[in-house]
């Protein structure tokens, strides 16, 4: 998942070409002629480390404890992306340029909410809306104005939508066609994570055997289009920023990996090829130790049930690959400067747990959308981290530490504890959510910590405790209101200019294999590149898939 830029040139600023060493740094490939400290001490790749049971594995082996490759950042730092989409494609567009311009390495979208609900903009419950947190994407038009000029060859592209992920994913390979690349060389990951948005994030259309398929069709179409294309990112940062625990993060988040796998098998799809390929999303948080044991916990558990409850050998298949964010719900509107603060020890837990990519969060989102000082220091922030500070030129610094291996030992069994138990009452996650058993003990966890905090048994920094009276004002960051127009200004030209007989020929498509069991990935490929929109493709689909409602929880 080590997902960067490997050309030499890249087509991304506005009057020239910027280089490779312009973009990613001096000899971020080779990383360093040599190892030491800034006394000049010589480092050891990785040392010798022993846990509870006794030696662990080196890097780089099976159950990868202590990370996934042998050199880890040695060869290669972690992908460093920032998540950025506000208003029309072409201000998106802008920031995107922008920020590889200052060094990041990976492009992740942030799409508004009509989008990832499948609504066009002037959809009566879109207007609000559309394109004020997140890019709002229409048609394929819109997707060709938001990665103009930045190639796709290159540059990786991480896409957080779930309930409309194929019909995104199909919108990128139209694209890279029309760019001209083929689609096997398309890096990149999409979340495609349905459950955890009947957890904990909402962004659900239909209801959950619908929405099952929808995510088993987009794996089995990315394994035939783009092989090197994660087509799912099993995501346990939502949950986590709804409140549940290190352990609860861990046991749903890989118990939602185990039915998706589940799913792909009984689709027919090879689960070694399939888990080859997932990705997984985790949040980092304050408590350092925790998360660091965390990450460490998640891995080795992985390994564990991929090759002994699904059979598989492939070493890359029971890699646990993952992309950390660092935790939004920490950051405060109070004092907001201090978030950077939180915001490194974060990070900092993330690259010593062995993440693969990394995203930090600007010190003004609890505000607003970032601003583009504020994302600038989110990403110096990585920056520094892996180059100033000596974190990434060891592997696995923190391994053998009698606490962290203690720690990473208890996670891995709690975590695994719960998993028994959702197989065992309610048959696996997707039993599990329905049945609100995953909603209802986040909620109980996320409110005993609210309580916690209200009561200053927990201290929150400048919230609770060292507080100032005369606080500074910050402006947050609003989209540019010409914006939503630029967004109608679109939409409204693709339907007067595309041509309604090849839409409505494709709808019809689309309409007749979502009716049987035909897979959906080459009939939304197809109304995607008729210029159907979003919301047309979504309205086909909701007259045959019916719509998700919540459990009553309390």
């Amino acid at each position: 998942m080590y997902e960067h830029i490997q050309a030499t040139t890249i087509g991304i600023t506005c009057g020239r070409t910027l280089t490779i060493t312009e973009v990613m740094g001096e000899g971020n490939t080779g990383r360093k002629k040599k190892y030491a400290t800034a006394s000049g001490l010589p480092l050891a790749a990785w040392l010798p480390a022993s846990g509870p049971d006794g030696p662990l594995e080196s890097p780089g082996e099976w159950p990868f404890t202590r990370g996934i490759h042998e050199e880890m950042y040695r060869k290669r730092l972690w992908t460093m992306r920032q998540y950025a989409g506000f208003s029309s494609a072409k201000e998106t567009n802008e920031r995107f340029r922008y920020l590889l311009e200052q060094g990041q390495t990976g492009l992740s979208v942030a799409f508004d909410l009509p989008t990832q609900i499948g609504y066009d903009a002037d959809h009566p419950l879109a207007v609000a809306e559309s394109g004020q947190v997140g890019v709002a994407i229409n048609s394929l038009r819109d997707f060709e104005t938001l990665f103009d000029g930045i190639p796709l060859k290159e540059v990786s592209v991480s896409m957080t939508i779930n309930a409309t992920a194929l019909v995104l994913y199909s919108m990128l390979i139209a694209v890279a066609k029309k760019q001209g690349v083929d689609a096997e060389q398309i890096r990149g990951t999409i979340q495609n994570d349905i459950l955890k948005e009947f957890v904990a994030r909402g962004n659900f259309r239909f209801d959950a055997p619908s929405s099952m398929r929808l995510t088993t069709d987009l794996l089995q179409f990315a394994q035939e289009t783009a092989p090197r294309f994660n087509p799912i990112s099993v995501s346990g940062y939502h949950m986590r920023e709804a409140g549940c625990t290190a352990v609860q993060e861990v046991a749903y988040t890989l118990g939602d990996g185990i039915a998706y796998l589940e799913a792909a098998n009984k689709a027919g799809l090879d689960p070694s090829v399939t888990a080859s390929r997932m990705s997984f999303f985790f949040n980092g948080h304050n408590d350092f130790f925790e998360e660091v044991s965390k990450f460490r916990a998640s891995r080795r558990l992985w390994a564990r049930i991929v090759r002994e409850r699904f059979g598989v050998s492939d070493p890359r298949a029971q890699r646990l690959r993952f992309h950390t964010q660092t935790g939004g719900s920490t950051l405060s509107s109070a004092q907001p400067l201090v978030n950077a603060a939180r915001v490194t020890v974060q990070g900092m837990a993330a690259v010593l747990g062995g993440t693969q990519s990394l995203h930090t969060n600007s010190f003004d989102e609890a505000l607003g959308l970032p601003s583009e000082e504020a994302a600038l220091l989110a990403l110096r922030t990585q920056q520094v981290i892996g180059y100033e500070s000596g974190v990434a030129d060891v592997v696995d610094p923190l391994g053998g530490a009698p606490f962290i291996e203690d720690l990473t030992s208890k996670i891995e069994q709690e975590a695994a504890d719960e998993i028994d138990f959702v197989d065992r009452e309610f048959g696996g996650m997707v039993g599990a959510v329905e049945a609100g058993h995953v909603q209802r003990a986040i909620h109980e966890v996320a409110v005993r910590h609210q309580k916690e905090i209200e009561s200053g048994e927990r201290v929150q920094v400048g919230v609770n405790r060292f507080q100032v009276s005369e606080a500074a004002a910050y402006s947050a960051f609003k989209p540019n209101p010409e914006g939503k127009q630029q967004v109608l200004d679109a939409l409204f030209s693709v339907r007067a200019e595309r041509d309604d007989a090849a839409v409505q020929t494709a709808l019809h498509g689309l309409r007749k294999s979502a009716g049987t069991n035909t897979p959906l990935g080459p009939s939304v490929l197809t109304a995607v590149e008729s210029y159907a929109t979003v919301g047309e493709i979504c309205e086909v689909l909701a007259d045959i898939f019916p719509p998700y409602k919540a459990s009553s929880l309390f």
